[in-house]
């Protein structure tokens, strides 16, 4: 069906005839052609009677035919929102007729009609699901997973009167399922995402055939991490044992996300399983002893977990928990470990201490960490006030005074004024008895667990999202952007590089380097980093911008009393995010910086991958840089953190074809998507072609820009940037005409840089 708007009165009568030809090849194309040609003129379909003669298709002889008049009018009744299919008894009879005739992508057009059909009573669907049965023993898995859905929707319509005959279908669902997990990977990750949802609905259907799920050597990592949630669903008192050993030996595995995985089902099993629990926390503490790092800070999370689920119970393990102290390095273990000593200070002698040594680098450590530092030590004191008064006074004054952090800032002053004014509330609400946790095992929620029950193969069942949340449909007979986009695109694509420049280089303009963006010179956000309490008399701002190709962190230096005139420095940077590195340690200052004067000072920065700190698994990469500062002329160390804004590290050499965005848009998982807003921005940032020229500036590449369809005075542009070490992102900014803010919407593979990649197009489009 061609999609020109003044060629489809003439298809109606070629189209009318196929309809009625002798030939069932014919009509079942016919019939595909008025799902196609309801996409482009709707009004069209309903007038020229095409509807009715479709729902005649459906007692027609050929099966085939059958099939593609049941899939055509499912696809009219989605994109118009009306059901036009309109099964009745007759219609039902012939459906399930056809059923047994026609090709496996017909049966599963025809199971996904009946699932969303309502029978008049239990015996009407008893009826049905005896017709659909045999289906399940079908080769074809989508034809197997459709016929499922069938089923699980009827079963709710039986009713609890019926309840032996769920029972038994209840054992006819289970071999099916089973026997899918012996295919190719791909389709065993697609059937294990729909029996993640099952044993949600319906946990008896595979609640004695655990064993399926364990791992094999073999599986892919994705296959694991699936059948690991769904053991989790399925563990019970019966077969506790038998997992626990399996998860022990998931733990020596050498994938160190599935071993973290695993130890950490280990303590979803306790948390789920009251009576199992100090099983569980047996093999915990081998797993401890076993002293691989990332095993016993994975431990650690869990065991927290289970003193929350079960307070005052397991405190015997606490001592081993504090052997370990010294392993701990990331943030949610440090975080945990810590929330346990505060938790149970008055029963760990040294407590104090124990905290105190997490206080030496408290300026240094993950916000969550700060964060529980600063109400494990408020515990320690009111549990403890004669021993733990000077740390307590040390850690408010970290929190208030020294830290940016406004969470750790509004809960410091909260503690301080709470201290200070009644210690018996402080009591109360500090070591106030805290509601368990809750076995999350079956996390969805019930009304979305139906609806996602309702799409079971499809993809809504794979992202666990129903279809609204990722799918934009659109009504039919409206132009498609997408689909005009080919024919458009002298007029739609406006080349980024050039803008309105000689494309043919005439008269020595080069495309990648002239043009407006030359007006545009990168600045570097500077803040205050450094007191001249903390140095010895200089107070310092830095901040980082990329000059002529090369990194550079900025400094304005004012002597407010330093003992001598600042004339050198060296500098060292901790491992950071970022690999940074001074590309030299001298600083020169010159002329040298008096007292009550100021001077600036660059320091040439260079990626070095042994400066490189790892991002722990699931957090956001960190932005901060550690600086230390020698001054030369009185020795003096000193040491500050800098937020390292990411605009710097992006390249010259981010731009893209068009096609190749639009590949790696549609490659990268929407978990890897960041959405913002940005308000009250200067008018310079909602003209577009300012802005593209901005960007420039700052190696941020235009793309393509297009007006949003059906949304008047709204643009779209996209943009693409890629760092010096080869981390690429993707942007969409969406401006409204009048309004003075913009919708960001990134995309990246690289997960823990995306929050930063969002920062610097934030501050981009404010400076």
């Amino acid at each position: 069906c061609i999609r020109v708007d003044r060629i489809t009165e003439y298809l109606c009568e070629p189209l009318s005839r196929a309809l009625r030809d002798e030939d069932p090849y014919v009509r079942k194309t016919a019939a595909v052609c008025v799902a196609k040609l309801y996409d482009i003129a709707p009004d069209l379909v309903a007038e020229r009677g095409f509807l009715e003669t479709l729902h005649d298709l459906i007692s027609d002889s050929n099966p085939s035919v059958v099939a593609n008049a049941v899939a055509a009018l499912s696809e009219i009744a989605e994109s118009s929102g009306k059901d036009v299919m309109k099964i009745s008894a007759a219609v039902l009879q012939k459906l399930l007729a056809a059923l047994n005739e026609c090709t496996e992508w017909g049966q599963v057009f025809i199971l996904d009609s009946l699932a969303k059909y309502t029978p008049a009573d239990g015996r009407e669907a008893e009826g049905i699901i005896e017709r659909v049965t045999p289906r399940l023993q079908h080769a074809n898995s989508a034809v197997v997973m459709s016929a499922v859905k069938v089923i699980l929707s009827y079963m709710e319509l039986m009713g609890s009167s019926n309840s032996d005959a769920i029972r038994a279908l209840t054992r006819k669902l289970a071999p099916p399922l089973v026997t899918l997990l012996n295919s190719e990977p791909e389709i065993q990750y697609v059937a294990l995402r729909n029996i993640n949802l099952i044993v949600q609905k319906r946990p008896h259907i595979l609640e004695n055939e655990i064993k399926v799920f364990f791992c094999k050597y073999n599986d892919p990592i994705y296959v694991k991490m699936e059948k690991l949630e769904i053991i989790i669903k399925l563990v019970s008192e019966k077969n506790i044992d038998q997992v626990l050993l399996e998860l022990k030996e998931y733990s020596t595995e050498v994938d160190v996300d599935f071993v973290r995985k695993s130890v950490s089902a280990i303590g979803r099993c306790a948390v789920k399983l009251e009576r199992a629990a100090e099983r569980c926390i047996g093999v915990l503490l081998e797993l401890i002893q076993t002293k691989v790092n990332y095993v016993v800070q994975e431990s650690v999370i869990v065991i927290k977990d289970i003193f929350r689920r079960y307070p005052n119970r397991y405190e015997s393990i606490i001592a081993t928990l504090c052997d370990n102290l010294d392993t701990l390095d990331e943030p949610l273990a440090k975080a945990s470990m810590i929330w346990i000593i505060g938790e149970y200070a008055e029963r760990i002698d040294n407590a104090d201490e124990l905290l105190d040594t997490f206080l030496e680098t408290f300026e240094e450590e993950d916000p969550a960490v700060q964060l529980q530092l600063l109400t494990a030590t408020v515990k320690c004191f009111l549990k403890n006030p004669e021993d733990t008064q000077d740390m307590v006074q040390r850690v408010l004054d970290l929190a208030t005074e020294e830290s940016d952090n406004p969470d750790l800032r509004d809960r410091g002053f909260i503690y301080w004024r709470l201290l200070s004014t009644d210690p018996e509330a402080a009591k109360m609400v500090v070591l106030g008895d805290k509601p368990v946790i809750e076995d999350d095992t079956f996390r969805l929620d019930p009304s979305l667990l139906n609806i996602l029950i309702g799409q079971i193969a499809t993809l809504s069942s794979v992202y666990h999202k129903p279809p609204e949340a990722f799918v934009v449909r659109r009504a039919a007979g409206i132009a498609n952007d997408e689909d005009d986009e080919e024919d458009e695109d002298d007029e739609e694509y406006e080349d980024g590089a050039g803008g309105d420049g000689d494309l043919l280089d005439i008269g020595g303009m080069n495309i990648s380097d002239g043009g407006a963006s030359s007006m545009y010179e990168t600045k570097a956000p500077m803040n205050k980093v450094c007191g001249p309490e903390k140095s010895n008399g200089i107070e310092i701002y830095a901040g980082f911008r990329q000059l002529n190709g090369t990194i550079r962190m900025e400094m304005q230096l004012n002597n407010v009393g330093s003992p001598a005139d600042i004339q050198g420095l060296a500098i060292q940077l901790n491992k950071n995010s970022f690999g940074l590195s001074p590309a030299s340690q001298q600083i020169v200052c010159n002329p040298p910086i008096s007292a009550g004067s100021s001077g600036t000072a660059a320091v040439e920065l260079v990626v070095t991958p042994n400066m490189l700190a790892p991002v722990p698994t699931g957090q956001p990469a960190n932005p901060q840089i550690q600086v230390a500062i020698k001054n030369m002329a009185t020795g003096n160390v000193f040491y500050f953190a800098a937020n390292f804004n990411l605009d710097a590290l992006f390249s010259s050499d981010g731009t893209m074809e068009r096609s190749a965005f639009i590949e790696s848009w549609k490659s990268i998982d929407d978990r890897n998507e960041l959405y913002g807003t940005v308000s009250d921005l200067p008018p310079s940032s909602v003209d577009i072609d300012t802005v593209i020229n901005k960007f420039k500036a700052n190696n941020v590449f235009f793309i393509a820009r297009r007006p949003v369809p059906n949304a008047e005075g709204q643009e779209v542009v996209y943009f693409s940037m890629r760092t010096v070490t080869q981390m690429e992102f993707l942007a969409e900014l969406t401006f409204k005409q009048g309004v003075t803010a913009c919708k960001i919407c990134l995309k990246t593979e690289n997960a823990p840089y995306g929050p930063l990649a969002k920062l610097a197009i934030e501050s981009l489009l404010r400076s």
